[in-house]
């Protein structure tokens, strides 16, 4: 899909402009503004109600359908989401997930962030459960090397089943308080710390075997034209027994 398309359904007497949006940032502007003009809709409260389901996502590009019924001038707004793993990245605010993520570790999220992202992609996942939707979350941390309140995916799931989060994920907590994310950076310190010798020898294995790979293979003078090779060597001849007298 382009920065914008606009389609016509003509049994429905519908049409449809998807575009790609800034989350909280769309605009009359191009591409929105052109392609909603011709549809007679009042582009401001479309452009309101696009800024207000997609707040979510600020600093993020997401893909927006707008959907207009031609006759009533009607119109219905639907908002796609980024990939788990990128509102994951965006929360903790990193590039990209780890290279060996079972060690090397490059954020710790509460679970207030968790349950944010959950309520954004409950929608495209397969339960309408909160706890369920926060659960799937943390097993997408795990693949990029990502904490959850300072452990694994499969460790803080279990405290989730316990009910240990029962009251966070009830009240739909997104907000970390400022106490907790020295808490969180302090356990991501110190689980750095407990892998910090394995990536230093991950590391110089690598590095070692690059090195051996890169090394120009050194092959054997050849031997002069027409010499013999040695004779090997042979053991000494064991003395006979001598004979007794």
């Amino acid at each position: 899909m382009g920065d914008c398309e606009w389609s016509v359904n003509e049994m429905s007497k519908k049409e449809k402009v998807e575009a790609m949006v800034e989350g909280g940032k769309a605009s009359a502007a191009p591409p929105l503004g052109p392609a909603l003009g011709p549809l007679g809709v009042n582009i401001g409260e479309v452009i309101s109600k696009i800024n207000e389901k997609t707040a979510a996502y600020k600093g993020m590009k997401v893909p927006v359908t707008v959907v207009v019924d031609t006759s009533s001038k009607e119109f219905s707004i639907e908002v796609g989401s980024p990939p788990t793993s990128a509102l994951i990245k965006k929360e903790l605010g990193v590039d990209k997930g780890a290279g060996i993520p079972h060690k090397d570790k490059v954020g710790n999220l509460a679970i207030e962030q968790a349950i944010k992202i959950a309520k954004m992609k409950i929608d495209s996942m397969m339960t309408r459960d909160l706890k369920s939707a926060v659960k799937t979350v943390a097993g997408s941390c795990n693949s990029l090397g990502v904490l959850v309140e300072g452990k694994t995916s499969s460790e803080i799931n279990k405290d989730i089943d316990a009910g240990r989060f029962d009251k966070e994920i009830k009240a739909e907590d997104t907000e970390v308080p400022a106490e907790k994310k020295e808490v969180l950076k302090g356990q991501l310190e110190e689980v750095r710390k407990f892998y910090e010798k394995d990536l230093a020898k991950i590391k110089a294995d690598k590095e070692a075997a690059k090195e051996a790979a890169a090394a120009p293979v050194e092959s054997a003078a050849p031997a002069a034209a027409g010499a013999k090779a040695a004779p090997a060597a042979k053991a000494p001849a064991a003395k006979p027994a001598e004979k007794k007298k």
